[in-house]
């Protein structure tokens, strides 16, 4: 199951399943794995910002990837991204080893220049190794690089083993359809692009040449729908869905919070046994908790598959 260029539909970002204490809850990890495949994804993406990385100790995130492939049917796309190249080389060939489709790999915040950041890309991918698939995370508003179309043309064509963008760019509509234009046009070979922040732009991403999607969000099957929809060119069909699914998608984009919203939702959807997040994190007050509540039995209105919130 490598990952290529042909990769479309939804990647589901997947958080990491903690204990109350903190230990790796392995059985949650096992019911969410499953869980995604049961949702309609067609891949799983662990140890993304999302699945709170940072915090893990190395043998935590080999050990995480490991027990995510082993159970998946799906292709799993592991995060690799480090301070250093030699954590990353391990974890990438580790993941590949065990069976993984490809890795991630996002700029580290200090790249300013166009020079800076394909030559950091070029050096990452010699350190891992030319033969492993890759995404390229493109996310400027969290770890503050920008990179322009342009740039990504060059990496995609200096660097062969990128197959896929993982577009977060905020906003990034026009972003999408100059790298369309560019392929299109043969100034830019074929790539996927799966969407990130959310899917909070999804309805329209799919318009512009998006592939699908790359991105957490609890009801993935929401997602998997909005994309199908769109691919049949029912457009006001999937506006209505993701019009229903709106305000629990933005609730989970907030900086910070969202996180712990998410892990909330996945919660009491039985999915995960606990919300609980590894320190530094942000808990939900009462009051937050009461909210999302509220809209959850609203979106149930409009969906069954949240229906479980309408039983207090």
């Amino acid at each position: 199951m490598s990952l290529n260029t042909s990769a479309r539909g939804v990647y589901a970002i997947a958080p990491t399943p903690f204990h109350a204490d903190g230990r790796i809850d392995h059985g949650s990890i096992d019911r969410m794995t499953d869980f995604y495949a049961e949702a309609g994804c067609s891949g799983i993406t662990v140890l993304g910002l999302m699945g709170e990385a940072p915090k893990l100790e190395p043998e935590e995130s080999v050990a995480i990837a490991e027990q995510v492939i082993r159970r998946s049917t799906l292709p799993v796309v592991v995060g690799v991204s480090a301070p250093g190249f030699a954590p990353m080389r391990r974890l990438a060939r580790r993941s590949m080893e065990s069976g993984a489709a490809g890795v991630m790999i996002a700029p580290p915040p200090a790249l300013r220049s166009d020079e800076q950041i394909v030559g950091y890309f070029s050096q990452a991918v010699e350190a891992i190794g030319t033969d492993i698939p890759w995404v390229l995370q493109d996310y400027p508003l969290s770890l503050g690089v920008v990179m322009s179309p342009g740039v990504i043309a060059r990496i995609v064509a200096e660097i062969p083993s990128c197959v896929m963008l993982k577009h977060e760019d905020w906003p990034g509509l026009e972003k999408i359809s100059t790298l369309r234009s560019l392929q299109a046009t043969g100034r830019m070979r074929a790539l996927s692009i799966l969407c990130g922040n959310g899917g909070l732009f999804l309805d329209l991403e799919t318009g512009r040449g998006a592939d699908g999607a790359m991105t957490g969000y609890s009801f993935p099957e929401a997602l998997v729908d909005l994309v199908r929809l769109a691919a049949a060119g029912e457009r006001d069909r999937a506006h209505d869905l993701f019009d229903a699914h709106l305000p629990l998608i933005r609730c989970e984009q907030q900086p910070s919070i969202g996180l712990a919203v998410r892990k909330y939702l996945l919660m009491r959807r039985g999915i995960l046994a606990s919300d609980t997040q590894r320190k530094p994190s942000v808990c939900l007050t009462a009051r937050a908790i009461a909210e999302i509540d509220y809209l959850a039995a609203r979106l149930a209105r409009h969906d069954e598959r949240a229906g479980v919130f309408l039983q207090g």
